[in-house]
Protein backbone atom coordinates (compact mmCIF):
# COMPACT_ATOMS: atom_id res chain seq x y z
CA UNK A 1 0.00 0.00 0.00
CA UNK A 2 2.91 2.38 0.67
CA UNK A 3 3.76 2.45 -3.04
CA UNK A 4 0.21 3.35 -4.09
CA UNK A 5 0.31 6.74 -5.91
CA UNK A 6 -1.37 9.42 -3.83
CA UNK A 7 -4.60 10.94 -5.13
CA UNK A 8 -4.87 14.70 -4.49
CA UNK A 9 -7.40 15.38 -1.75
CA UNK A 10 -8.42 18.79 -3.13
CA UNK A 11 -8.39 19.66 -6.83
CA UNK A 12 -9.19 23.19 -8.02
CA UNK A 13 -9.81 23.99 -11.68
CA UNK A 14 -9.76 27.26 -13.63
CA UNK A 15 -12.15 26.31 -16.43
CA UNK A 16 -10.79 28.54 -19.19
CA UNK A 17 -11.53 28.49 -22.92
CA UNK A 18 -15.32 28.35 -23.33
CA UNK A 19 -15.45 31.54 -25.39
CA UNK A 20 -12.53 30.63 -27.62
CA UNK A 21 -13.96 27.15 -28.14
CA UNK A 22 -17.23 28.69 -29.38
CA UNK A 23 -15.54 31.29 -31.57
CA UNK A 24 -13.41 28.61 -33.24
CA UNK A 25 -16.62 26.84 -34.22
CA UNK A 26 -18.37 29.98 -35.41
CA UNK A 27 -20.72 30.01 -32.41
CA UNK A 28 -21.52 32.74 -29.90
CA UNK A 29 -19.91 32.70 -26.46
CA UNK A 30 -23.08 31.49 -24.77
CA UNK A 31 -22.84 28.22 -26.72
CA UNK A 32 -19.33 27.80 -25.36
CA UNK A 33 -20.57 28.21 -21.80
CA UNK A 34 -23.33 25.68 -22.46
CA UNK A 35 -20.75 23.23 -23.81
CA UNK A 36 -18.72 23.77 -20.64
CA UNK A 37 -21.43 22.11 -18.54
CA UNK A 38 -20.65 18.60 -19.84
CA UNK A 39 -17.05 18.45 -18.61
CA UNK A 40 -18.26 19.67 -15.21
CA UNK A 41 -20.47 16.56 -15.00
CA UNK A 42 -17.77 14.26 -16.38
CA UNK A 43 -14.93 15.59 -14.20
CA UNK A 44 -17.09 15.47 -11.08
CA UNK A 45 -17.95 11.83 -11.78
CA UNK A 46 -14.28 11.03 -12.43
CA UNK A 47 -13.21 12.72 -9.18
CA UNK A 48 -15.89 10.81 -7.30
CA UNK A 49 -14.66 7.54 -8.80
CA UNK A 50 -11.05 8.36 -7.89
CA UNK A 51 -12.13 9.28 -4.33
CA UNK A 52 -11.01 12.90 -4.58
CA UNK A 53 -12.66 14.54 -1.56
CA UNK A 54 -12.89 18.17 -2.75
CA UNK A 55 -13.35 19.72 -6.20
CA UNK A 56 -13.45 23.52 -6.50
CA UNK A 57 -14.36 25.17 -9.81
CA UNK A 58 -13.68 28.81 -10.71
CA UNK A 59 -17.14 29.51 -12.06
CA UNK A 60 -17.52 33.30 -12.01
CA UNK A 61 -14.91 35.79 -10.82
CA UNK A 62 -15.32 39.28 -9.37
CA UNK A 63 -13.77 40.56 -12.61
CA UNK A 64 -16.43 38.76 -14.65
CA UNK A 65 -18.97 41.37 -13.48
CA UNK A 66 -17.38 43.69 -16.08
CA UNK A 67 -18.46 41.41 -18.94
CA UNK A 68 -21.43 42.39 -21.15
CA UNK A 69 -24.72 42.20 -19.26
CA UNK A 70 -26.23 39.75 -21.76
CA UNK A 71 -23.37 37.32 -21.16
CA UNK A 72 -23.68 37.67 -17.37
CA UNK A 73 -27.42 37.05 -17.55
CA UNK A 74 -26.82 33.98 -19.71
CA UNK A 75 -24.21 32.59 -17.30
CA UNK A 76 -26.52 32.80 -14.30
CA UNK A 77 -29.37 31.34 -16.31
CA UNK A 78 -27.10 28.39 -17.07
CA UNK A 79 -26.31 28.07 -13.36
CA UNK A 80 -30.01 27.70 -12.57
CA UNK A 81 -30.41 25.15 -15.37
CA UNK A 82 -27.44 23.18 -14.04
CA UNK A 83 -28.86 23.12 -10.52
CA UNK A 84 -32.31 22.09 -11.77
CA UNK A 85 -30.98 19.28 -13.93
CA UNK A 86 -28.15 17.98 -11.74
CA UNK A 87 -29.40 18.06 -8.14
CA UNK A 88 -30.83 14.54 -8.32
CA UNK A 89 -27.52 13.24 -9.68
CA UNK A 90 -25.60 15.10 -6.96
CA UNK A 91 -27.75 13.35 -4.38
CA UNK A 92 -27.23 9.96 -6.06
CA UNK A 93 -23.44 10.38 -5.98
CA UNK A 94 -23.40 11.75 -2.44
CA UNK A 95 -22.06 15.13 -3.57
CA UNK A 96 -22.20 18.05 -1.16
CA UNK A 97 -22.53 21.37 -2.98
CA UNK A 98 -20.88 24.50 -1.57
CA UNK A 99 -20.32 27.99 -2.95
CA UNK A 100 -17.60 30.48 -2.06
CA UNK A 101 -17.48 34.17 -2.92
CA UNK A 102 -19.45 37.37 -2.46
CA UNK A 103 -22.69 35.48 -2.96
CA UNK A 104 -25.00 38.39 -2.08
CA UNK A 105 -24.07 39.94 -5.45
CA UNK A 106 -25.69 37.05 -7.32
CA UNK A 107 -29.08 37.58 -8.97
CA UNK A 108 -31.79 36.69 -6.41
CA UNK A 109 -33.23 33.81 -8.43
CA UNK A 110 -29.78 32.25 -8.90
CA UNK A 111 -28.88 32.70 -5.23
CA UNK A 112 -32.17 31.13 -4.15
CA UNK A 113 -31.66 28.08 -6.39
CA UNK A 114 -28.07 27.76 -5.18
CA UNK A 115 -29.05 27.89 -1.50
CA UNK A 116 -31.79 25.32 -2.08
CA UNK A 117 -29.39 22.82 -3.64
CA UNK A 118 -26.75 23.44 -0.99
CA UNK A 119 -29.33 22.77 1.72
CA UNK A 120 -30.58 19.62 0.00
CA UNK A 121 -27.07 18.18 -0.39
CA UNK A 122 -25.67 19.40 2.94
CA UNK A 123 -25.62 15.93 4.54
CA UNK A 124 -23.76 14.27 1.64
CA UNK A 125 -20.16 13.30 2.28
CA UNK A 126 -18.66 11.41 -0.69
CA UNK A 127 -17.18 14.55 -2.31
CA UNK A 128 -17.60 18.30 -1.86
CA UNK A 129 -18.14 20.32 -5.03
CA UNK A 130 -17.45 24.01 -4.45
CA UNK A 131 -18.44 26.65 -6.98
CA UNK A 132 -16.42 29.86 -6.77
CA UNK A 133 -19.04 32.48 -7.68
CA UNK A 134 -18.48 36.23 -7.61
CA UNK A 135 -15.13 35.16 -6.26
CA UNK A 136 -11.80 36.98 -6.11
CA UNK A 137 -9.04 35.89 -3.76
CA UNK A 138 -7.88 39.40 -2.86
CA UNK A 139 -11.47 40.33 -1.98
CA UNK A 140 -11.69 37.14 0.11
CA UNK A 141 -8.53 38.03 2.05
CA UNK A 142 -9.77 41.59 2.68
CA UNK A 143 -13.11 40.15 3.83
CA UNK A 144 -11.37 37.90 6.36
CA UNK A 145 -9.19 40.78 7.60
CA UNK A 146 -12.25 42.98 8.12
CA UNK A 147 -14.04 40.25 10.09
CA UNK A 148 -11.02 39.84 12.35
CA UNK A 149 -10.65 43.61 12.79
CA UNK A 150 -14.30 43.82 13.85
CA UNK A 151 -13.68 41.19 16.53
CA UNK A 152 -10.64 43.08 17.78
CA UNK A 153 -12.65 46.34 17.89
CA UNK A 154 -15.37 44.61 19.93
CA UNK A 155 -12.80 43.24 22.34
CA UNK A 156 -13.60 39.60 21.60
CA UNK A 157 -10.26 38.88 19.92
CA UNK A 158 -6.76 39.58 21.19
CA UNK A 159 -4.56 40.52 18.19
CA UNK A 160 -1.71 38.49 19.69
CA UNK A 161 -3.82 35.34 19.27
CA UNK A 162 -4.01 35.72 15.49
CA UNK A 163 -2.62 32.69 13.68
CA UNK A 164 -2.65 31.35 10.15
CA UNK A 165 -5.31 28.82 11.19
CA UNK A 166 -7.52 31.52 12.71
CA UNK A 167 -7.15 33.74 9.65
CA UNK A 168 -7.98 30.84 7.31
CA UNK A 169 -11.13 30.08 9.30
CA UNK A 170 -12.51 33.51 8.32
CA UNK A 171 -12.03 33.01 4.58
CA UNK A 172 -15.02 32.31 2.33
CA UNK A 173 -13.51 28.90 1.59
CA UNK A 174 -13.51 27.74 5.21
CA UNK A 175 -13.63 24.83 6.10
CA UNK A 176 -12.15 23.56 2.80
CA UNK A 177 -8.56 22.27 3.07
CA UNK A 178 -5.70 23.78 1.11
CA UNK A 179 -5.53 22.86 -2.58
CA UNK A 180 -3.25 19.99 -3.61
CA UNK A 181 -3.56 20.33 -7.39
CA UNK A 182 -4.58 23.34 -9.46
CA UNK A 183 -5.50 22.67 -13.09
CA UNK A 184 -5.94 25.48 -15.60
CA UNK A 185 -7.26 24.74 -19.08
CA UNK A 186 -7.08 27.01 -22.12
CA UNK A 187 -3.34 27.60 -22.41
CA UNK A 188 -2.78 30.55 -20.08
CA UNK A 189 -0.27 30.08 -17.26
CA UNK A 190 -1.48 32.30 -14.46
CA UNK A 191 -3.60 32.00 -11.31
CA UNK A 192 -5.95 34.92 -12.03
CA UNK A 193 -6.79 35.90 -8.45
CA UNK A 194 -7.98 32.39 -7.57
CA UNK A 195 -7.43 30.86 -4.11
CA UNK A 196 -4.16 32.71 -3.48
CA UNK A 197 -4.04 31.72 0.20
CA UNK A 198 -5.15 28.14 -0.40
CA UNK A 199 -2.67 27.54 -3.26
CA UNK A 200 0.43 28.22 -1.12
CA UNK A 201 1.86 24.72 -1.68
CA UNK A 202 -0.35 23.43 -4.48
CA UNK A 203 1.09 21.75 -7.55
CA UNK A 204 0.18 23.71 -10.69
CA UNK A 205 -0.79 22.04 -13.96
CA UNK A 206 -1.48 23.96 -17.18
CA UNK A 207 -2.89 22.54 -20.40
CA UNK A 208 -3.71 24.05 -23.80
CA UNK A 209 -6.95 22.03 -23.96
CA UNK A 210 -10.00 24.30 -23.94
CA UNK A 211 -12.43 23.53 -21.13
CA UNK A 212 -15.28 22.08 -23.27
CA UNK A 213 -12.79 19.52 -24.63
CA UNK A 214 -11.31 18.59 -21.23
CA UNK A 215 -12.34 15.08 -20.18
CA UNK A 216 -11.65 12.36 -17.61
CA UNK A 217 -8.59 11.11 -19.52
CA UNK A 218 -7.11 14.63 -19.36
CA UNK A 219 -7.82 14.69 -15.63
CA UNK A 220 -5.97 11.40 -15.24
CA UNK A 221 -2.97 12.86 -17.09
CA UNK A 222 -2.96 15.86 -14.74
CA UNK A 223 -3.15 13.59 -11.68
CA UNK A 224 -0.37 11.37 -13.05
CA UNK A 225 1.77 14.49 -13.41
CA UNK A 226 0.91 15.46 -9.81
CA UNK A 227 1.93 11.99 -8.62
CA UNK A 228 5.33 12.30 -10.33
CA UNK A 229 6.27 15.37 -8.28
CA UNK A 230 7.96 15.45 -4.88
CA UNK A 231 6.09 17.72 -2.49
CA UNK A 232 8.53 19.05 0.10
CA UNK A 233 6.46 21.92 1.55
CA UNK A 234 9.61 24.00 1.99
CA UNK A 235 11.50 21.21 3.73
CA UNK A 236 14.69 19.51 2.54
Amino acid sequence: MENTPKIPQHIAIIMDGNGRWAEAKGLNRTEGHKAGAKPVRDILKACHKLKVKYLTLYTFSTENWFRPQDEIKSLFSLLIQYLDSETAELMRQGVRLMAIGDLERLPPESLSALKETMKETSSNSSITLSLALSYGSRAEIVYAAKKLMEKVAKGVLDPSSLSQELFASHLWSSPLPDVDLLIRTGGDKRISNFLLWQLAYAELYFTDILWPDFGPRDLEIAINDFQSRKRRFGRA
